[in-house]
């Protein structure tokens, strides 16, 4: 299979007020060389995709941030360590921060909330995986610490995650953040299938703990993975499907 123009990626360009020199995309699904359940740009290797169509995809996504710097990519586990500093070997971690142009930070997810960062000067940038534990854990916190900005100069784009409408999850998720921040029970409403069960608001939650933090230039946050099928979704594919990257580095 050819590196042909048609199996280059079509991306999601986040529409925030970023400096000229901070570059960021998320990859879709429509075009690219995976098949069957991982149509059609499916760069995750832990999946159970064609091995070969894999390997492609990351060329192809190499290529859209420019060969000269390497694409972090992270063993991510739904928790809070965050990667400072370039590392080939996929380190264990769900955040990445770069403060110079020598490599790119990457996430993966398919209904997780991916989270960009960046400072208004352009010299820190980060990308944070933040699925409902991620967000209880602390990954957007950890993230923010290890930029070493004044949270007045950090900008935010929250990138497509799955909706409320769509995010049905029991007690112990609406207990794990409730238990702490007793005012996010905002971001819950009751079911409307299951008794006791709620459906969850990624976006509210992020945006509750961002504003804790003094964050408050918050973009994005109007997408669906479940509804879109431009998008990769864990839950509504029940689970046998690919992952969107949320590529973000300095120019």
């Amino acid at each position: 299979m050819s590196d042909a123009i048609d199996l280059n990626p079509t991306l999601v360009v986040p529409d925030w007020p970023a400096p000229a020199n901070v570059r960021a995309f998320v990859t879709t699904r429509e075009t690219g060389p995976s098949q069957n359940d991982f149509a059609a740009f499916n760069p995750a290797t832990h999946v159970g995709d064609n091995a070969n169509h894999v390997a492609l995809c990351r060329r192809l996504l190499h290529k859209e941030i420019g060969d000269e710097r390497p694409l972090l990519w992270l063993n991510q586990t739904h928790g809070a360590r965050v990667q400072q500093g370039y590392q080939g070997d996929s380190p264990e971690a769900d955040a990445a921060v770069a403060t110079n142009n020598e490599y790119a930070c990457v996430v993966l997810t398919a209904d997780c909330l991916p989270v960009l960062f960046c400072n208004r000067q352009g010299t820190h940038v980060a990308v944070a995986h933040a699925g409902w534990r991620g967000l209880a854990g602390g990954v957007l916190e950890a993230t923010v610490a290890a930029m070493n900005s004044d949270p007045n100069d950090i900008l935010v784009w929250l990138g497509p995650a799955i909706s409320n409408a769509q995010f049905e999850v029991g007690p112990e998720v609406y207990g794990a953040f409730t238990a702490v921040h007793p005012e996010t029970a905002e971001a819950f409403d009751h079911s409307p299938y299951r008794l006791g069960h709620y459906m969850a608001d990624l976006y509210r939650l992020a945006r509750f703990r961002l504003e804790a933090l003094g964050i408050h230039h918050i973009s994005g946050g109007h997408f669906c993975t479940a509804c879109e099928s431009r998008f990769y979704s864990y839950r509504r594919d029940n689970g046998n499907t690919g992952r969107m990257a949320s590529v973000i580095w300095i120019n």
